[in-house]
C-alpha cells in the first residue's frame, strides 16, 4: 500500500512530469542526428574557409545566440584559437536604432547587409519558425550568397523554407525546444573544436 501511494505521488509530481517530458522529446530528437551532421559539415566548411558565423534569434533564442558565440570565440573543452562568430542580438544601440529608424523586422537584415559576405554562415534559432526579422535576414543572405541553417521547433514554420538545412525539434513546447537546441549546439561546438584543434 505504501509503495502504491509513493508511486501515485511521483506520477503527480510536477517536476517529474517535466523531466519525463524532456526525456521523451530527447528520445524523439535522436532521429535528428543525420540532419545535425549535415549542418555540421556546413559549419566546418565555413570555419575552414575563414568565414564568420552570424547568429540570430529572439528572446530566449537570442540568449542562445550569445551562448553559442561565446563557446566559439572563447573555448569549449580546451584552449585553442578563437572561431569567428558574432551574435547579432547584443548591440543595444544598433538594435534600437534600426528598430526606431526602420522597423524591428530589419534588425538582423541591416546587420547582415553591412557585415555579411561570401563564405559566411548564418545560424538562425527560432522555436516557432515564424520570426519575420529572421526571415528578412535569410532572404537577404540568399541574395548575397551567404549560407544559412536553422535550429527550429514545431514544424519549422516559414524559416525552414529559407535555409539550406534545418533541425526541427519535434515539440511545440518552447522550453523543451530550447533545451534540445542547447544540446544540439553544444555537440556541434564540441565536435568542431575537436576536429579543428586536435591535440
Amino acid at each position: 500500500m505504501m509503495n502504491s501511494k509513493k508511486n501515485l505521488r511521483l506520477k503527480n509530481n510536477f517536476f517529474l512530469k517535466s523531466f519525463l517530458n524532456h526525456k521523451s522529446i530527447l528520445n524523439e530528437s535522436i532521429n535528428l542526428i543525420p540532419e545535425i551532421e549535415k549542418i555540421y559539415k556546413i559549419l566546418l566548411d565555413t570555419v575552414k574557409k575563414n568565414g564568420t558565423i552570424f547568429l540570430i534569434g529572439n528572446g530566449g533564442s537570442a540568449a542562445d545566440c550569445q551562448h553559442i558565440a561565446a563557446e566559439l570565440i572563447g573555448r569549449f573543452k580546451f584552449d585553442r584559437k578563437p572561431i569567428k562568430a558574432l551574435a547579432l542580438t547584443t548591440d543595444t544601440s544598433i538594435l534600437t536604432a534600426i528598430s526606431n529608424d526602420y522597423n524591428y523586422n530589419q534588425i538582423f537584415k541591416r546587420q547582415i547587409k553591412g557585415l555579411g559576405k561570401k563564405n559566411d554562415l548564418i545560424i538562425a534559432l527560432s522555436t516557432s519558425g515564424k520570426s519575420k526579422n529572421i526571415i528578412e535576414a535569410l532572404k537577404l543572405a540568399k541574395k548575397k550568397k551567404i549560407k544559412s541553417v536553422a535550429l527550429l521547433g514545431s514544424k519549422g514554420g516559414l524559416i525552414k523554407k529559407h535555409v539550406l538545412r534545418s533541425v526541427v525539434v519535434p515539440s511545440i513546447d518552447t522550453a523543451r525546444i530550447q533545451e534540445m537546441h542547447i544540446l544540439i549546439y553544444h555537440t556541434l561546438c564540441e565536435k568542431l573544436e575537436k576536429d579543428l584543434f586536435k591535440k
